[in-house]
């Protein structure tokens, strides 16, 4: 895999912004839990009158990384946000945030694996939907979803999780579906 590209040129994700209703509190959740870092705040006119942004980052080198825009309807019939995921450095960092979000009485919080991966899902103080994750070394045709239990230590949880992996269609190490993906996509 020597001399693959990393990811096709061109375009990479960057950033996302999502309305909310009550900024304060919504701000306060992803300054206090997750852990963001306010870059910049202020108004802007819009074609339906001013919005207020709140611009996070957990990263200096970014200037933000989430948006948040004032307006989003205080009933909505369908929340359109499927979920809003983000990469955890290891299984201490999704432990902890596990713990924290069980501690701020969030709803919803799922730890499961996706074979490919052990997420923990929760729901924000306004219903969107969050996943905390780490990658494991392999893949398994997705998708597929099933609860892990956090209780277990860190051994013996990765251990479950592979073991259940190894059962599913599609496993091989993580390395080949890499290779596989960068020849799908031209970049080999």
């Amino acid at each position: 895999m020597n001399g693959m590209k990393k990811a096709r040129a061109g375009l990479s994700l960057s950033h996302m912004g999502f309305y909310v209703s009550d900024m304060t509190r919504v701000e306060d959740f992803y300054t206090r839990v997750m852990e963001f870092t306010v870059t910049d705040r202020g108004s802007l006119q819009a074609p339906h009158g001013a919005v207020q942004l709140v611009f996070l980052s957990r990263d200096p080198a970014v200037h933000h990384q989430i948006v948040l825009a004032s307006g989003r309807p205080e009933h909505l019939a369908f929340n359109p946000i499927n979920q809003i995921s983000f990469t955890a450095d290891s299984l201490a960092t999704l432990r902890r945030f596990h713990q924290q979000f069980i501690a701020e009485g969030l709803q919803e919080i799922n730890p499961v694996t996706h074979g490919n991966s052990v997420s923990i899902y929760a729901r924000d103080p306004e219903g969107n939907r969050l996943e905390l994750y780490i990658d494991t070394p392999w893949y398994v045709d997705q998708p597929m979803r099933v609860p892990v239990d956090f209780g277990l230590p860190d051994a013996e949880l990765m251990t479950a999780v592979e073991h259940h992996a190894r059962t599913l269609s599609g496993f091989r190490p993580r390395s080949v579906w890499q290779a596989e993906m960068t020849e799908r996509m031209g970049l080999a």
